[in-house]
């Protein structure tokens, strides 16, 4: 969930209610449908990994029914809450030694921010994230100022 999360930057309340059907391993992409709008995330080849291991061994063990479409239920085979997958998350940072605050939003900004970082164009970002208006997704363009001057450095003509 944690490596999906972050691989595609969807939001946590898309990630619960994925559907095995939302999921396409073998092309590499998922869907996700919000507030009247679907969108196609790709997903790369360690998420891949990690979902295909995760159908193979894990969510068949947490489902006693295989009718189930949920991608990721919660132990008891119920739909996972937002709750329930930040509780997760912040067991996964304590173990991490993470001692910052981290909230599932954490996973979706750096997404765009890693995705931004390495030249990646604006539009494309707000179109993965899902993002109406262009101002929402430009947020994410902060840079720190060790990157600014490298670019600077290797790209002004009098640096």
């Amino acid at each position: 969930m944690l490596e999906l999360m972050y691989a595609t930057g969807i939001r946590v309340s898309e990630l619960v209610s994925l559907t095995i059907d939302d999921i396409n391993v073998q092309a590499g992409y998922i869907r996700c449908s919000e507030r009247g709008r679907e969108r196609i995330i790709p997903i790369g080849s360690v998420a891949r990994i990690s979902l295909r291991q995760y159908l193979k061994q894990a969510r068949p063990a947490m489902i006693s029914d295989d009718s189930s479409a949920i991608l990721f239920p919660n132990y008891s085979g119920q739909p996972m809450s937002r709750q329930g997958f930040w509780k997760i998350l912040k067991q996964y940072a304590a173990k991490a030694g993470i001692e910052s605050d981290i909230t599932p939003h954490t996973l979706r900004h750096s997404f765009a921010a890693h995705l931004l970082e390495n030249g990646a164009d604006l539009r494309s970002v707000q179109e993965m994230l899902g993002h109406s208006d262009i101002s929402t997704t430009q947020i994410y363009l902060k840079m720190n100022t060790g990157r600014i001057r490298d670019i600077y450095s290797h790209t002004h003509p009098r640096a």
